[in-house]
């Protein structure tokens, strides 16, 4: 689903990126661990197209087998990428359900892929979204509000979702519920990438695990050495 070879970025003369490769196959939830500043959201942003505004880099990206490293990111997303950032993007002033309806429906990629979800849908999935529609984002807890930032993004039909700590800030109640959602986004054929500090939730939902540190990929881990580990990795990430 998803090849980065070689992927370089800066900021100015700082280089945040250094030739970093991974691969996300179809239908899987890989996990990127690292540092506060070991490069993960810089990755992600790349990966959409967005870093350009920030800086430059270096590399090439493929989306099911097709470079898209050229591409705009609203073309990126067309292509069939999903990007939920760490501060999830909720446009304040509009409710619930304006929120869900903003953003076009498309079939990325044609047949085959996952269907844009139908606001009946996501209701059914996200039941307290529908007990909030008529709120303005302003109203939302942030569980809330990271549920509607995931639920916006399938609203388009995103073969590949960018998650961006989804967890962070939540109660452990509503990280399970972010677990059950990404386990029956993962069950409906969409692909996840996802930045995750917490290393034994990660463990829960992953199928594989990426650690970066210094803006290199130092590691590629399963779960079970996740697992075996997570004391050490804990303390790696000065958790």
């Amino acid at each position: 689903m998803l090849r980065v070879d070689g992927l370089s970025a800066w900021y100015g003369d700082a280089q945040a990126l250094r030739e970093v490769s991974i691969r996300v196959d179809e239908g899987e939830i890989v996990t990127l661990i690292g540092r506060n500043g070991a490069g993960k959201t810089t990755l992600l942003r790349c990966l959409m197209g967005l870093h350009d505004t920030y800086g430059r880099t270096a590399g090439t990206v493929s989306l099911s087998g097709e470079e898209i490293t050229g591409l705009a990111p609203h073309r990126r997303a067309r292509s069939g990428l999903g990007f939920v950032p760490d501060d999830r993007g909720v446009y304040a002033t509009l409710s619930v359900e304006e929120n869900l309806m903003l953003p076009p429906m498309h079939k990325a990629g044609g047949t085959g892929g996952p269907e844009p979800w139908s606001l009946e849908r996501v209701y059914e999935t996200f039941p307290k979204l529908r007990e909030r529609r008529r709120f303005p984002g302003t109203k939302l807890s942030g569980g809330e509000q990271q549920m509607l930032a995931l639920a916006r993004v399938l609203r388009t039909g995103a073969r590949l979702l960018l998650c961006d700590e989804p967890t962070e800030g939540l109660s452990p109640l509503i990280v399970q519920q972010i677990g059950d959602i990404l386990r029956e986004v993962k069950a409906a054929g969409v692909t996840v990438l996802l930045i995750e500090q917490n290393v034994h939730f990660a463990a829960t939902v992953a199928d594989r695990h990426y650690l970066l540190a210094e803006g290199r990929v130092v590691e590629s881990l399963d779960n079970d050495q996740v697992r075996e580990r997570e004391h050490e990795l804990l303390g790696y990430l000065g958790i």
